[in-house]
This record gives C-alpha cells, structure tokens and sequence, in this order.
C-alpha cells in the first residue's frame, strides 16, 4: 500500500523511478504487482536492455514506464541510470555497500536533478535491525 501510494505521487509529479530488490524473486513478485495495477506495462524481463537505454540518460522516453525494477546485486555493473530521480529500496540487500553502489547508479555524471532515496522497512523487523547496524 505503501509503495502504491508514493508510486503514484512520483508519476504525478513525473518522476522517473527505480525499485531495487535484493531478491530477484521479489522482483517477479513486484512485476505481478506493478502490472496488475498498470503501473508497469511491460515485463521487467522482456525489455530490460530497451529500458536500460531509455533510463540511462538524456531525455527519458515518454513511452517507457516511469518505474524500473532491478536487483542490488547489479549495482557493481556500471549501469548508469541517470534519468532516474528516485530510488526505493523495496527488498533492502542484507550487505550495505550493495544498496549504496545501486543508489550510485542514480547520482552518476551527468545527473541534472536531485536524486530522492526511499527505504521501505517494515518496523520491529531484522530489517530494520539491519539497517540500524549498517549506520
């Protein structure tokens, strides 16, 4: 509820954003999600290289969904996904450098706009325990 509620604030306000999961599994789950409440149009997995390019800087295409779902483990791979002006960790990764190197894909050279970063963390969990040890 959470998610849906800022999603559609950002595509209002026309933000560009990304999801990162640490699960690829909860990416398909998110998938699920997404396009049963049209927010995402398009599998995640089918026009990953295309979305990729439209994300990855200068004027993003009007045609691409707003929203981008990938995994922290690719946050080392150098993408560079500079359209994109906010960040939601939805599946925080249980390794703090890897969500930081998947918010580096967002604050890359030539990023023009202030860069948003959201953590969903459901309170009294290992989570949020997690991510007190990770500060």
């Amino acid at each position: 509820a959470v998610l849906q509620e800022l999603l559609a604030q950002k595509h209002k306000n026309g933000n560009r954003c990304l999801i990162f999961c640490q699960m690829t599994k909860m990416m398909d789950i998110l998938e699920d999600f997404l396009t049963g409440k049209n927010i995402l149009t398009s599998g995640w997995m089918a026009q990953r290289s295309f979305k990729i390019g439209g994300h990855g800087g200068g004027v993003p295409d009007k045609s691409l969904d707003f929203v981008f779902i990938l995994s922290t483990r690719a946050g080392g791979l150098g993408i560079n996904l500079i359209a994109a002006d906010t960040v939601i960790f939805y599946d925080n990764d249980w390794n703090p450098t890897m969500d930081s190197q998947a918010t580096d894909r967002a604050h890359r050279i030539g990023q023009k706009k202030k860069v948003f970063v959201y953590r969903l963390v459901t309170k009294n969990s290992v989570e949020e325990r997690i991510l007190t040890r990770a500060r």
